[in-house]
């Protein structure tokens, strides 16, 4: 079972991360400041890191590669790569974001490294977006790599993982607390780098005061539950001391696999976050990102 490792104040360590800013102008009294940090590491077992990550705005993501010793690392590497294009292009959607995911599919059939071992890999993340002037959050997620929200010092999870394990949970033939040590825990239904493109999962979600996002392979997830996520972001607010302190403690819980998160931070000025209390909601999104979504579900009911 997963532990948490929960050091006193006196005891966080010192950041090695670097935290990175950037502003947004909603409007001349609405401004959203975005601070963030990712980190990755290639864990206490594994002998190289099969996860990548992008951390550029507006867009967000974790990809934790599969498939052989080197089959992972393409995967993975690829799709940041192609991801990185979209960032440079200035135009991040979701069209844009499956038409780069269709070229990673052709990036792993032709890498001569490939093997026939399933390569493949996760991608989760959040990218910021405006839609007629009013300013969101998309998440996005194939795998079981992760996309957790801490809204009013409460922490939910967005994304629902693809794997049998989830499956079974959501049947009902499995509880949550049974899932941990599963021996399908790592079979996942849905990657990128299958032969047909799965598009991800979409979720437009409002930018909020003081919500903090983390992004994270499941290395993290496998060392920390929920609650010691949580206790570290109330523990640490800035960004990178944050990945760093829940890096050392998933290294100090095992270290089974390769670690990676991001942590992404919301000021918002000019804005009122009560009047939004009552509305606030995390909806599904059409395929194209500057749709409006015909239906919502509330955080806490995920």
């Amino acid at each position: 079972m997963a532990q948490d490792a929960e050091p006193t104040p006196e005891a966080a360590p010192l950041s090695e991360t670097t935290t990175h800013t950037h502003r947004v102008a909603v409007s001349d009294a609405d401004e959203i400041v975005l601070t963030w940090a990712g980190v990755t590491d290639t864990g206490r077992r594994r002998d190289n890191n099969q996860d990548a990550f992008l951390a550029e705005f507006p867009l967000f993501v974790v990809a934790d590669g599969m498939g052989g010793h080197a089959g992972g690392e393409i995967a993975s590497q690829s799709t940041i790569a192609r991801l990185k294009h979209v960032v440079d292009s200035g135009s991040v959607t979701t069209d844009a974001i499956e038409a780069a995911l269709q070229h990673v599919i052709e990036d792993i059939a032709s890498h001569p490294d490939t093997t026939d071992e399933g390569t493949g890999t996760t991608l989760t993340g959040v990218f910021f977006d405006i839609v007629d002037g009013v300013p969101r959050w998309v998440s996005m997620n194939i795998g079981d790599s992760r996309v957790y929200l801490l809204r009013d010092q409460r922490l939910v999870q967005v994304t629902t993982d693809h794997s049998v394990v989830q499956e079974l949970i959501s049947s009902g033939r499995l509880s949550p607390e049974e899932a941990d040590g599963h021996p399908y825990s790592n079979v996942i239904t849905r990657a990128v780098g299958a032969s047909e493109l799965a598009a991800p999962d979409y979720l437009g979600i409002e930018v909020l005061d003081g919500d903090r996002f983390v992004i994270c392979s499941d290395g993290l997830t496998k060392e920390l539950t929920d609650y010691g996520i949580q206790h570290f972001l109330r523990e640490h607010d800035d960004p990178a001391v944050a990945v760093d302190a829940m890096l050392a403690a998933a290294l100090e819980n095992g270290g089974r696999d390769n670690v990676t998160l991001i942590v992404v931070k919301i000021e918002r000025t000019g804005h009122d976050d009560d009047a939004d209390a009552e509305t606030s909601r995390i909806e599904t999104v059409d395929d194209d990102a500057t749709a409006d979504s015909p239906s919502t579900s509330d955080p806490e009911d995920r």
